[in-house]
């Protein structure tokens, strides 16, 4: 039998991030299952705080956890438009200016398929691994100087 390692105690950053990831994935999932994608949508694209904070890479890996932590655990599905969701949601309340991008692919077996990822500052924070696979069709908020990311619906 192997020895599990002692679990360090987590610190103040990580238990808020806990407290705030569980609903807001919730609230997400929810949304993702009950509303049109045009609400989705238009919430993903509200404005957050006024002003803008600088993103520290350390807080993203923090909240990016956070989220994951409780995707694995929360009793229903959820995917990366959920999580990626739920980041945004997060962020953004805290002025950093995330975007979410959504994008899609058309697989011969399994038809087509889409998925979301969230970056800031041109860099992803969740969701980034598999999205160059992908062509990314609209960016909530939009960017500016870029082609509308409103979607039909």
């Amino acid at each position: 039998m192997a020895a599990s390692r002692p679990r360090r105690p987590l610190g103040a950053t990580n238990r808020r991030l806990l407290a705030e990831a569980l609903p807001a994935l919730a609230f997400a999932s929810l949304a993702v299952k009950l509303l049109p994608f045009r609400h989705v949508a238009a919430w993903a694209s509200r404005g957050g705080r006024s002003r803008t904070r600088a993103a520290d890479a350390a807080f993203l890996r923090k909240a990016r956890w956070s989220v994951e932590a409780w995707a694995r655990r929360v009793p229903w599905r959820t995917v990366c438009f959920q999580k990626g969701l739920a980041l945004h949601a997060m962020l953004r309340s805290r002025g950093i200016p995330s975007r979410l991008h959504y994008g899609v692919r058309s697989d011969a077996e399994e038809g087509l398929k889409a998925h979301v990822w969230v970056t800031v500052d041109g860099e992803a924070v969740i969701g980034g691994e598999e999205a160059p696979g992908f062509a990314c069709v609209a960016v909530f908020p939009p960017q500016p100087g870029a082609a509308s990311s409103r979607l039909p619906g």
